[in-house]
């Protein structure tokens, strides 16, 4: 199985290691999802389980889209499509590009084959190599890697989803998590005041991420650890799934709805992997939780969620307590290669499960979408929907930092997340 070398963000050069070039981490990028698909059957990548997800193949073939459509066809004279018909299978949701297969059906794409689209992958590889070295292109170039790393970690979510609805339980991968550590206790304190929250330095970021802008912050403390697995064993004990105090009306009305009592893959002392069932790890953070669950927890065990611009303020180490905390975003457990993720705990701010915030996901101050398709690649999501801060255990590596603003609607769990408990001081 092929170990993709991936490129961190910020890497500062030092004597013996440059900063890699955007071809070699489109190279990079482009090698871990084929990486990614090669323990996979024809029939498990071509299944899609629901509606939030989709089939692994049609991750492969939709970031191919990407740099055909918006790369090869709009910038490299005399390009032809590599196959007329494709685009309608594989477009996502731009409404610029045209007409599109339902999200629901795309299960039912069992033409082309993986095969072929590993073709299409190679020959679009190619015809990307021109375009690499055009200074004029290498903000849509890092836009298209990034696009692709988001593809990577909801490929691996999305069979891991699809996998565990098979009653064999199949295993993606034979090895399964390491042995999760004790973390440690305690609170990060930040005395409140002003900060300067979204994108600020150089290096790519997605437009959500801006334009940066002041908050005020009240006194507040942010947990040295998340959630583990071992804490929510105890709220379930204590009946946080019966008691109707702990949840938002919402979130009853989702509960009583979906008969849910427990995390998603959660099965007796068992969860279910991309190593296939396993037992569970008290240790390991919580994952493949809810808002709902998230909030109802927290208020449970005495606390609250963090805002998104606490969570950022503590990353960033803008006027905390102890003036040397300071977090690196491509430190903690995330995706180094195409191999399985697991929330093991790495006591770092970053990796393991993206952490809900109580923050709605809505637009910065004089925020503007970029025009073009490209703008419908966030502005139009910002309605109902809640902030996640971090990386998980399948986040590319350097895809995250602090201004990052990942988003879900508040029932959905099938993705790697969890909590960081906040409390106002």
């Amino acid at each position: 199985m092929s170990q993709a070398n991936l490129p961190q963000a910020n890497m500062r050069p030092t004597q013996d290691r440059a900063l890699p070039s955007l071809a070699d981490r489109y190279a990079a990028t482009r090698s871990l999802m084929e990486g990614l698909l090669e323990p996979l059957s024809e029939a498990d990548a071509t299944i899609q389980s629901m509606e939030d997800a989709s089939p692994a193949k049609w991750h492969a073939a939709h970031t191919t889209w990407f740099w055909e459509t918006f790369l090869l066809r709009d910038h490299l004279p005399g390009y032809r499509l590599h196959d007329e018909r494709w685009p309608f299978l594989f477009n996502s949701y731009y409404e610029a590009e045209g007409e599109r297969i339902l999200r629901r059906q795309r299960g039912l794409i069992t033409r082309p084959t993986l095969a072929e689209v590993l073709d299409w992958r190679a020959h679009v590889d190619a015809a990307m190599q021109p375009l690499l070295e055009e200074e004029h292109l290498a903000d849509l170039v890092e836009l298209g890697i990034a696009h692709e790393q988001q593809h990577i970690e909801l490929l691996l979510t999305d069979i891991k989803h699809a996998l565990s609805k098979n009653p064999l339980g199949p295993a993606m991968w034979d090895k399964g998590p390491a042995k999760a550590s004790p973390q440690e206790d305690g609170w990060i304190i930040h005395p409140g005041g002003v900060a300067r929250v979204g994108h600020q330095s150089g290096g790519f970021a997605f437009d959500n991420e801006g334009p940066a802008h002041r908050v005020l912050l009240e006194p507040f403390a942010l947990s040295r650890r998340l959630v583990t697995n071992g804490d929510w064993a105890q709220f379930i004990a204590d009946g946080g799934y019966q008691d109707h105090r702990l949840w938002l009306s919402d979130a009853w009305a989702w509960l009583q709805r979906c008969n849910i009592d427990a995390p998603l893959y959660w099965r007796g002392e068992e969860h279910f992997t991309h190593a296939g069932w396993q037992v569970r790890d008290p240790d390991a953070p919580v994952s493949h939780i809810s808002y709902y669950e998230a909030d109802a927890f927290a208020s449970w065990a005495g606390a609250r969620l963090p805002t998104e611009f606490e969570w950022e303020a503590i990353a960033r180490g803008q006027d905390t307590a102890d003036s040397d905390q300071r977090f690196d975003a491509a430190a903690g457990n995330q995706l180094d290669g195409a191999a399985p993720p697991a929330p093991v705990g790495s006591g770092e701010l970053f990796g393991d499960v993206w952490q809900f915030t109580r923050s709605a996901y809505l637009p910065y101050p004089r925020f503007q979408p970029a025009e073009g398709a490209v703008g419908e690649y966030n502005g139009k999501f910002m309605a109902g929907q809640w902030v996640l801060k971090g990386a998980s255990c399948a986040t590319v590596r350097g895809h995250s930092r602090a201004s990052y603003r990942n988003f879900f609607y508040p029932q959905q769990r099938w993705q790697f997340t969890g909590l960081r408990l906040a409390k106002d001081i």
